[in-house]
């Protein structure tokens, strides 16, 4: 009888092998992406700005600060109504993948996520007008290093993260509400609230959507469905990146005089 049951056991050592190797791949195929859509986000933003600011006041068409001016591109996508494409058209690119990646081949929806993180630069580019560089930098690395924590322990838990998910959802809808509210009132107090807060949720929003990307692979067949899903994982935790990096950057940036 234990003879007869030994190949089962080795079946299925061998079976949880292969799901955890495949795991892996499709988690490193995750966050590879989303790491070459950061790089391509921090390429454009740096080579956008530096295209739309210059030190000649000769050929400029506005100053901006200290020894720094507008080009005619900078005027373009900071001071033009252009400057609301640009803040919108990153939202449009998240609705067009979230609503239609099933019905795009997993090339098309590659193409159009590098695509928006080619507009997200360009859309981001003007916080190069209000920090420093070095603030950027900085704050770019403790983000990443809060980020790589947070996703690691949503991998490796056993904790059920999901029952997080609606007070975190609603936790961002009132932070998208509040923000909204707060362009009209200008206030400062609560700028710093809303930063506070956004923090807590994105470091919670990484964790629980490394455990939902994690789960989701056992839930998708086929290679095609597989790329797809890797490439809306990687949306999702570029998004909950961009969003932590920017509510610390206004907490902790150094801002230019």
């Amino acid at each position: 009888m234990a003879e007869f049951d030994r190949p089962t056991v080795a079946a299925g050592a061998g079976s949880a092998a292969v799901v955890d190797q495949g795991l892996r791949s499709y988690m490193l195929r995750v966050y590879n992406y989303m790491g070459v859509g950061l790089v391509v986000t921090g390429l454009v933003a740096y080579f956008a700005y530096a295209a739309a600011t210059t030190t000649d006041a000769a050929n400029a068409v506005a100053q901006v600060g200290s020894g720094v001016y507008l080009t005619s591109f900078g005027a373009a996508i900071y001071t033009s109504p252009l400057m609301w494409v640009l803040v919108l058209a990153p939202l449009a690119f998240v609705m067009v993948l979230s609503f239609g990646i099933n019905k795009m081949s997993a090339g098309a929806a590659q193409l159009t996520f590098w695509a928006f993180a080619a507009v997200m630069g360009l859309s981001m580019s003007s916080i190069f007008l209000t920090y420093t560089g070095t603030s950027i930098a900085k704050v770019f690395f403790i983000s990443a290093a809060t980020f790589g924590a947070m996703s690691l322990y949503g991998y490796t838990t056993k904790r059920d993260l999901s029952g997080f998910g609606s007070f975190l959802f609603m936790g961002l809808i009132g932070i998208i509400i509040a923000s909204l509210v707060n362009i009209w009132l200008a206030s400062s107090g609560l700028s710093f609230a809303i930063s506070i807060i956004g923090v807590l949720i994105f470091v919670g929003l990484t964790a629980y959507d490394t455990q939902r990307i994690k789960l989701s692979y056992s839930e998708s067949y086929g290679a095609d469905v597989l790329r797809k899903g890797a490439i809306m994982g990687a949306l999702s935790l570029y998004l909950d990146f961009i969003n932590l990096f920017m509510m610390l950057l206004r907490l902790t940036g150094n801002q230019r005089s």
